[in-house]
């Protein structure tokens, strides 16, 4: 009994809380769940991000539900990156029965089926609104990082950046892209060797092949208009923060492709949100399930980027949470900013798995009723290893835990449910009209074309478009051109071009 009184007594002295927050489960001791010793997460230090970690079938996505919908129901949007796509069911109300009644009694907590308010959304073929974004709104050094260019291969992305800068052509897509990359070795060498130097032919070659591997995974349905404006994320609807589920089920043998997404969204929210400091609740908070696709793909360059923003987004109020099976998933320097922690059961099958927990519980701190790495191979499904920061930003001790069970239904939407959420939505008629306005490929063909014609006309050889003056009728082209932009793609670009740094997005104004 005194035991019993001591574990509640450590679990709850790190746990008073002035402020509002969430009930995560109740603290288990020889494996027994103990009453009144609640596992509790302040919602002010939930924008210190998190990690989610246990082998398959362990209960990690339900307790990623689990914390959306106790996010949702104190008003705080999230964002959940679902790769498997079983976290539809948060639309609809889950359903009770005995086991559930119980676990919820004991954990002290009340067991209300409800739904809660979805958005639907997918950057490929899946049902929702539609995400996009301008090869110019990621910039050059962004495009770079994703293609894992060499530094002379950077220069001529930059050289193309800059071009299309100084001529108006705006790079909203793929096809723009490799039309530039065709210009700048072909009918415009001349005209980028007097302005910027020599190209390099190989270079190029190396720069369309790594474009056409984007390709083939799906890249070209994400990059173009309309742009998703990331604000949109942080909603409510009848007081409760939206979810935003990204379905990507459709995408999980493209790793290049989720990873180019989920650090262009990351770098777009760090950019566009305002500054927030450490406020009573995060303004938004986003899950990355299955994590390690984002890190076994990248570069160095782009880890290091991730890296950045995970240290610097917390003071827009965003709290990024990765789930992955280990912690060795997650590089060390992105694990050591990471406030909550919670794990479930590792399996030992193998010498290697073996050392992997026991490196894995290391990176959780010491208890004084039990042994991390033997609890690690003995928890059931729903238990985890949890510790948080508490609102001084001190970690709470570590707890065995017995997670709540979900509120939403544990189960994916059926195909007319998803029909129906999606034609509810406000969102989708604002994103998934297809937009394809004159842009860098139209441009450079009717410039070509027009060239062309005034030869024929004039019945001369056909000039050297490096050594011809720029004549005023091919000015007033450019600027009659340039007018065609469409405001508000233009107003948007320009202030996030002067806004952006942290990336490197964006290299001075591009209109």
């Amino acid at each position: 009994m005194e035991k019993v009184e001591k574990f509640k007594k450590v679990l709850t002295d790190g746990q008073v809380y002035k402020k509002d927050f969430l009930i995560l489960g109740t603290g288990i001791l020889d494996g027994n769940p103990v009453s009144g010793a609640q596992i509790k997460l302040p919602l002010k230090t939930l924008n210190r991000h998190g990690l989610i970690a246990g082998a398959t079938g362990t209960g990690k996505t339900k307790t990623l539900q689990v914390l959306a919908e106790q996010l949702s129901l104190k008003g705080v949007p999230s964002v959940l990156m679902d790769l498997k796509g079983d976290l539809s069911g948060l639309a609809q109300p889950g359903e009770a029965n005995d086991f559930i009644l119980n676990r919820s009694k004991v954990i002290g907590v009340d067991y209300d089926p409800m739904g809660l308010p979805v958005e639907l959304m997918s950057i490929s073929n899946e049902k929702g609104v539609r995400l996009k974004a301008t090869i110019s709104e990621f910039g050059p050094v962004l495009i770079s990082q994703i293609l894992d260019l060499n530094d002379t291969q950077r220069g001529v992305i930059a050289l193309i950046f800059r071009y299309c800068d100084l001529h108006h052509l705006p790079l909203l897509n793929l096809k723009d892209l490799k039309r530039m990359l065709q210009f700048v070795t072909n009918e415009g060498k001349e005209v980028i060797t007097k302005e910027f130097g020599s190209v390099s032919s190989a270079s190029v070659s190396t720069i369309m092949r790594k474009i056409i591997e984007l390709e083939q995974q799906g890249a070209e349905k994400f990059f173009g208009e309309k742009s998703f404006e990331v604000e949109d994320f942080c909603r409510q609807k009848y007081g409760r923060g939206v979810i935003s589920i990204i379905r990507l089920t459709d995408i999980q043998s493209r790793p290049k492709l989720f990873s180019t997404f989920m650090l262009s969204l990351l770098s777009e929210i760090y950019e566009t949100f305002p500054e927030q400091g450490d406020d009573d609740k995060p303004k938004l908070c986003l899950f990355i399930d299955e994590a390690h696709l984002v890190f076994d793909n990248a570069s160095k360059d782009l880890l290091e980027k991730i890296e950045a923003i995970v240290k610097l987004i917390r003071s827009k109020g965003v709290g990024v949470y990765f789930c992955t099976q280990t912690p060795t998933d997650v590089p060390e320097n992105i694990l050591g900013q990471l406030g909550l922690k919670i794990q479930h059961a590792l399996r030992a099958f193998t010498a290697k798995d073996r050392k992997a927990i026991s490196k894995t519980a290391e990176n959780y701190p010491d208890s004084e009723f039990y042994e991390t790495s033997k609890i690690l191979t003995s928890m059931g499904i729903g238990e985890a290893l949890v510790t948080a920061l508490n609102e001084k930003g001190i970690p709470t001790p570590l707890a065995h835990t017995l997670v709540r069970a979900p509120i939403t239904r544990m189960d994916i939407l059926t195909n007319n449910e998803i029909n129906s959420l999606v034609a509810s939505s406000d969102l989708v008629g604002k994103y998934n009209e297809d937009v394809d306005r004159e842009s860098a490929f139209e441009m450079l063909e009717k410039k070509m074309e027009k060239i062309e014609q005034e030869q024929e006309k004039a019945s001369l050889p056909k000039p050297n478009l490096g050594t011809a003056r720029r004549t005023k009728e091919d000015e007033s082209l450019i600027e009659e051109l340039s007018k065609n932009t469409m405001v508000r793609q233009l107003g948007r670009t320009i202030f996030r071009e002067l806004t952006r740094g942290i990336l490197g997005s964006f290299t001075g104004k591009r209109r």
